[in-house]
């Protein structure tokens, strides 16, 4: 089984959690990590733009991917949120034997 994880950059530490604590309880993903205060420059509106931001990192199967995406997407503030999928191409077997068992359909 493929697992991958899921980059969210959020508006706030508040709408990470939020997310993240969506994500699991519909067992979308198996766990996430919040990083604070990332110093993000992008351009938008023709203008470059300097802000702070948190990422949601979330761990969940491939075969869910999409589905993540799309529920991160309705949950998110931004009009045009950065989700980006991952992929793992390896890692501890008991962690991820772990996340495959956290997210199986019938949880």
């Amino acid at each position: 089984m493929k697992l991958v994880l899921l980059y969210v950059t959020t508006s706030s530490e508040l709408e990470a959690k939020e997310i993240a604590r969506t994500l699991l309880a519909e067992h979308l993903i198996a766990s996430a990590n919040i990083i604070r205060n990332v110093v993000s420059f992008y351009e938008w509106g023709g203008k470059v733009k300097e802000t702070v931001e948190c990422v949601l990192i979330a761990k969940t199967r491939e075969a869910l991917a999409d589905q993540v995406v799309e529920r991160a997407e309705s949950l998110h503030s931004y009009e045009c949120p950065g989700i980006l999928i991952l992929p793992v191409q390896s890692g501890s077997a008991a962690y991820l034997d772990w996340v495959a068992a956290e997210t199986e359909d019938l949880k």
